[in-house]
C-alpha cells in the first residue's frame, strides 16, 4: 500500500479471442486494483480490426496505460474482416489505431513501470517466426511443413497471414529481428527489462505441445539469447494457450493465456487474469 492505496501493479493477458462470446465476457471482467496499474497485451485479441479496437479501447479506459505486442491472429487477412489490409500495412494500421486509443505499441519509445521497489522498461516487441523451430527429424523448413503436414498440422496462418511486401513470413521476420534488435540494444545497460512477444522468445516453453510439428509456427532461434542479453526479469509471452511459468538461464518466462472457450473452460479453475507480472507475489509458506 501506498498512503493507504494499493501499491501499483504490471498485469499481463494474452489470447482473448474477443469474437467468442465468453471472451468477451472474460475481458468485460478485467480491471485494475490501482489507479496505477498497468496491462500488457501480449497478441491474439482478435482477428477483426473492429474487436481488436473495442478490447483495446475497453482496457485502455480502465488501466493508466495498456501495452500490446500483435499475435499472428491480428496480422490476419480475414475474409470476412471489413479490413482488407495485408501484411505491414495491416500491422501499421493497427499501430496507427492504438496510438490514437494511446496504447503503447513496439513502435514506440519503451515505457518503464515504477513500482515500490524496482523499475523496468517494458519492451513490446513484434518478432514473428522463421521455421527455425523444426519439427522432429526434419533438417530444413520444406521437410517440418512436410512432416507436419503428414501429421495433419497445418497452421491457418499459412493462408491467412500474408507477408506483403516481404516475400516469406521469414523474411519479414528477419527484418523484424534486426529491427528490435537496434531498438534492444539502445536500452542503457542498467535497464532492467520485462520483454513481451506474441510468441516465446526461446523454444523450451514448445517441448509440452501435445504436436510438436506446429513449434515452427511458434517463433525464432534468433531471439534466444535476448533474455538474458537483454537484462530481463520476465518474458511474458502467449500464443500456445498453455499459461504457465518456467525458468531457462535463470530468467522467468510466463505464458499469460486466455485461449479458446473449449480450453479454458475444461480447466478445474475460472482463468485467474490478469496475471500479476510485478511485483513478484510472495511464496507460499
Amino acid at each position: 500500500m501506498t498512503g493507504g492505496r494499493p501499491a501499483p501493479r504490471l498485469l499481463a493477458v494474452s489470447d482473448l479471442h474477443v469474437r467468442h462470446q465468453e471472451n468477451r465476457t472474460v475481458v468485460e471482467g478485467l480491471r485494475p486494483t490501482s489507479a496505477d496499474d498497468w496491462l500488457i497485451v501480449a497478441g491474439d485479441v482478435g482477428e477483426f480490426v473492429e474487436d481488436i479496437v473495442w478490447a483495446l479501447r475497453l482496457l485502455s479506459e480502465r488501466f493508466a496505460t495498456v501495452v500490446w505486442a500483435p499475435g499472428n491472429h491480428e496480422l490476419w487477412t480475414h475474409p470476412h474482416d471489413p479490413v482488407q489490409l495485408r501484411g505491414a500495412q495491416r500491422y501499421d494500421h493497427l499501430v496507427e489505431l492504438c496510438r490514437a486509443m494511446g496504447v503503447v505499441t513496439p513502435e514506440d519509445p519503451y515505457p518503464v513501470w515504477r513500482g515500490e521497489e524496482q523499475e523496468v522498461a517494458v519492451a513490446p516487441l513484434f518478432v514473428l517466426y522463421d521455421y527455425s523451430f523444426l519439427a522432429p527429424g526434419a533438417r530444413d523448413k520444406r521437410e517440418s511443413l512436410a512432416l507436419a503436414e503428414e501429421a495433419g498440422i497445418v497452421c491457418t496462418d499459412e493462408f491467412l497471414l500474408h507477408p506483403d511486401p516481404y516475400p516469406s513470413r521469414e523474411a519479414w521476420c528477419a527484418a523484424r529481428v534486426a529491427a528490435t534488435e537496434a531498438r534492444l540494444d539502445a536500452v542503457p545497460d542498467d535497464q532492467a527489462t520485462i520483454l513481451v512477444n506474441h510468441f516465446p522468445l526461446v523454444r523450451e516453453p514448445t517441448h509440452i505441445l501435445r504436436h510438436p510439428q506446429f513449434a515452427q509456427w511458434c517463433g525464432t532461434r534468433a531471439t534466444a539469447d535476448w533474455p538474458t542479453r537483454y537484462r530481463a526479469v520476465e518474458v511474458v509471452y502467449g500464443h500456445l494457450h498453455i499459461p504457465r511459468l518456467i525458468h531457462h538461464d535463470g530468467v522467468p518466462h510466463r505464458e499469460v493465456s486466455l485461449g479458446y472457450p473449449r480450453e479454458w473452460q475444461r480447466r478445474a479453475d475460472a482463468p485467474a487474469l490478469p496475471v500479476q507480472i510485478l511485483p513478484r507475489a510472495a511464496p507460499n509458506p
